[in-house]
């Protein structure tokens, strides 16, 4: 068992293609966890979860294994939608626009590029949004 806040390779080799293609962004060691920010403000943090800290997700173990998740942000008009949908997806405990997603074998990686492109575009300058929105896909 990974230590927690461990990221399994497999998952960061997936999630940092897509972070980079984005504007300006980059990847640092996050206080548990991996983050990818733009400028100074986090648009994507993953993490395998520590159960034994009271942490707001739902307690699910992937394969026997405590979770990896990452948060991100989305649109106010997306967030009940996303978030009612239920597994994998929840509301973070924290602000008004932060949800949650387990991360495995079985994750749907198109859709979670277009959750890290919209997170990205709630966190960046308007300047920075009109170049992903201006690039093709």
């Amino acid at each position: 068992m990974s230590a927690p806040g461990d990221v399994p390779p497999e998952i960061l080799d997936r999630l940092r293609p897509i972070c980079r293609r984005l504007p300006e962004t980059y990847e640092e060691p996050a206080w548990i966890g991996v983050r990818w920010r733009i400028r100074k403000r986090t648009f994507a943090h993953v993490y395998t979860a520590d159960p034994e800290r009271n942490l707001f997700y739902p307690r699910h173990l992937i394969a026997g294994e405590p979770p990896t998740l990452m948060t991100f942000r989305v649109p106010s008009d997306d967030l009940l939608g996303l978030t009612g949908s239920g597994f994998p997806f929840f509301r973070a405990g924290w602000g008004r626009d932060v949800v949650g997603a387990f991360l495995a074998d079985d994750t749907d990686w198109t859709e979670i590029a277009e959750l890290l492109t919209d997170s990205y575009c709630e966190m960046a300058p308007k300047f920075l949004v009109a170049r992903v929105a201006s690039s093709p896909k």
